[in-house]
């Protein structure tokens, strides 16, 4: 990580709460502006300067078309050489449109219909709800009370799907919503088993650029050569809304990108080619920052919740921008959802939606384990990530 002379100022700190407010993604408009806004996976930043760049240059020439994606492909390449030593060549990678619709053409690359998918919970909602949109089955080997990849409920999982019939592994790296990076060691074993039970992976590695400095991503390619891997610039840059990804495989699998539909190739938008391009090939000095801002506001995080609301558990994440809070202390209830079809709310988070202004995601969707628990998106200022604490500390008593 490290800042550098080149590294602009702290993104979490540029915007006012007010000019936040005039933004129209959903973190903004899906509750009352009397709520902080803590919950989907948006930053509360500018974009980094090289990406609001090429995006103001294609606006003023009309260069809204059809996306050229070589580019794209060509600055992952260097990027991931870069950030992780990994050399990755063109053949490896398909662009497709984001990493979740990616993650449902790997999966139907590797599987049949009715086949199943086991994830680790807790985990991101989608990991349940693309795969099954799909016609597969999804089923969960929990997380240890770690927060951890738990090897025997794994195995357990490999050896009850795999018996009579065949299943893929989704695996999240770093995990959302726990924050945790898993080690080679754990990836390796994970590819262990999954070779002696058949069983082929797709990693979702969309957080991988955000990882502190005291931990390490390793790409599940470089430990597993029949595996899958979907990456994007979209969570690190803040570009969600410029939809692109890339789908890898290892040099031992590319033949089998021969298989995929053609009309993918005409999935990622032009403009989040172009955005996810300068942000791979020239916003590493943007990202350093912003992991400086976040390492940052997740120590702060840690120090305002044992102040403010002691008995709420929370383990520090080694990545990613999302905390992962346990409010078991509190006995909260699952209750009916509340907060409109796009963000249902229940548990913990409904109460703090009700009683502190400050909105969460809740921890139900996330799979087992996850009703008593809410996830907390810390990508914002210190200002308002006092604030909220301070009024969830209140709303607890």
């Amino acid at each position: 990580m490290g800042q550098t002379a080149e590294s602009p100022d702290n993104p979490l700190e540029q915007l006012s709460l007010e000019q936040l407010r005039h933004r129209r993604s959903a973190k903004w408009r899906v509750f009352g502006d009397d709520v902080l806004p803590l919950w989907v996976a948006e930053q509360d930043t500018l974009l980094a300067e090289p990406v609001a760049e090429a995006l103001r240059r294609a606006v003023e020439i009309g260069d809204t078309g059809y996306p050229t994606t070589a580019p794209f492909v060509e600055a992952f390449c260097g990027f991931a050489a870069q950030r992780w030593g990994w050399e990755v060549s063109a053949s490896q990678v398909r662009p497709v449109r984001d990493v979740m619709s990616g993650v449902v053409n790997a999966l139907h690359l590797i599987t049949e219909l009715a086949d199943t998918v086991i994830v680790n919970s807790p985990v991101y909602p989608p990991f349940f709800k693309y795969p099954s949109s799909g016609g597969l089955r999804v089923v969960e080997a929990p997380l240890g009370a770690d927060g951890r990849i738990d090897f025997e409920m794994l195995e357990e999982s490999f050896n009850l799907r795999t018996s009579g019939g065949s299943a893929a592994m989704l695996l999240c790296n770093p995990q959302n919503p726990t924050g945790v990076v898993h080690t080679r060691e754990e990836l390796e074993q994970v590819a262990e088993l999954a070779h002696s039970y058949g069983v082929r992976v797709v990693a979702d590695e969309i957080h991988a650029p955000l990882v502190y400095d005291e931990h390490s991503f390793t790409p599940y390619l470089t430990v597993d050569p029949a595996g899958l891997s979907l990456m994007s610039a979209s969570k690190a840059w803040n570009l969600a809304g410029a939809k692109a990804g890339l789908l890898l495989v290892s040099d031992d699998a590319v033949g089998e990108l021969q298989n995929l539909p053609s009309e993918i190739a005409y999935g990622p938008s032009h403009l989040g080619v172009l955005a996810q391009t300068a942000a791979y090939s020239e916003g590493g000095p943007w990202l350093d920052s912003l992991l400086t801002g976040l390492d940052s506001n997740r120590r702060l995080l840690s120090e305002l919740l044992q102040k403010h609301a002691p008995q709420v558990g929370h383990t520090m994440p080694e990545g990613t921008y999302l905390a992962w809070l346990d409010f078991s202390a509190y006995g909260f209830e699952t209750d009916e959802p509340t907060g409109g079809t796009e963000s249902p709310i229940q548990g913990p988070a409904r109460h703090l939606l009700a009683e502190a202004g400050v909105a969460l995601s809740g921890g139900h969707g996330f799979g087992t384990g996850g009703e008593r628990h809410a996830r907390l998106n810390f990508a914002c200022s210190q200002s308002t990530l006092t604030e909220a604490a301070e009024r969830i500390g209140r709303a607890l008593g």
